[in-house]
């Protein structure tokens, strides 16, 4: 069992002839037992310190556990992030890549179409230039029969016709 500061302070000595002063060995002992009070309370302060210390550091360690999952879940979110923007960036790199080659050959068939169409317009154009070149021909070919010249002739053979 350990002494207490009350302990000491009731602490009776027997008495001889020879022996210490009483009032020298009474405020010896108070003074003990103030001190190891006063050492008591130090210590009863600093085991109640220690447990707050416990107490925080396990709170500290707690929340850094919660922080690690925390960077943990955020990383891999981050990876997931990352793996979704590169599909749907994939995805519309593709869909762009099936709309631009839509367009081109969208637009080589236009162009094929206006060529066509521009081949069958210079083919009419030629045969609108070679009718009328034969036009003109033969209406100058009639000019230059003199028989239009002579009226007389013509009026004649139809009289005696």
């Amino acid at each position: 069992m350990p002494l207490t500061p009350i302990d000491i302070q009731n602490k009776e000595f027997s008495r001889s002839i020879r022996g210490y002063s009483p009032s020298e060995v009474d405020e010896f002992l108070n003074r003990v037992a103030k001190d190891l009070e006063e050492l008591i309370k130090e210590n009863v302060a600093a085991k109640e310190q220690i447990a707050q210390l416990k107490e925080k550091i396990s709170h500290y360690h707690k929340l850094e556990e919660t922080l690690h999952n925390a960077i943990v879940v955020a990383q891999e979110t981050a990876e997931n992030v990352k793996r979704s923007a590169s599909k749907e960036a994939e995805l519309i790199r593709s869909e762009a890549e099936k709309e631009a080659a839509r367009i081109i050959d969208e637009a080589r068939y236009k162009a094929s179409r206006i060529l066509t169409e521009h081949e069958e317009v210079y083919k009419q154009a030629q045969i609108y230039k070679m009718r009328f070149r034969s036009l003109v021909e033969a209406q100058l070919a009639a000019l230059e029969m003199e028989d239009w010249l002579t009226p007389e002739e013509d009026v004649q053979t139809e009289k005696g016709a």
